[in-house]
């Protein structure tokens, strides 16, 4: 597979974000070199916090050039920002089905089945 099928010149990396930092004060900053397509903030999913990069798609190559050169090593909220063409992400490995730890009956509770314990199987 050649490069040109497989990056896209206009979606860039953002990295090395403040975690303070929020979807429209990278809008804000980035819009001055072009017409943004798309922006993700990428944030954790348990705390909400942004994990500190983004991405940004330009409508077209040259605004995301003129973005790469003016942005990266700017500094945002005391951090040096790196601003490069995204890699399009590695292939993930098949690693096989996933694999039940659990045993096989179930009935729940501390202890489980007629063996006593908490909350489980009968106890007279």
């Amino acid at each position: 597979m050649s490069d040109d099928m497989t990056t896209n010149n206009k979606k860039l990396f953002v990295g090395n974000l403040p975690f303070s930092a929020t979807e429209e004060e990278l809008r804000d900053s980035f819009a001055q070199y072009g017409d943004i397509v798309d922006l993700k903030l990428i944030t954790d999913r348990m705390t909400g916090r942004s994990k500190g990069f983004a991405f940004v798609e330009f409508a077209d190559e040259s605004m995301a050039q003129a973005a790469i050169e003016a942005m990266n090593g700017k500094d945002m909220g005391g951090r040096q920002m790196v601003v490069n063409v995204a890699r399009p992400p590695a292939p993930r490995e098949n690693r096989g089905p996933r694999r039940d730890f659990g045993g096989g009956n179930r009935r729940g509770g501390f202890g489980g089945g007629s063996r006593g314990g908490f909350g489980g199987g009968n106890r007279y």
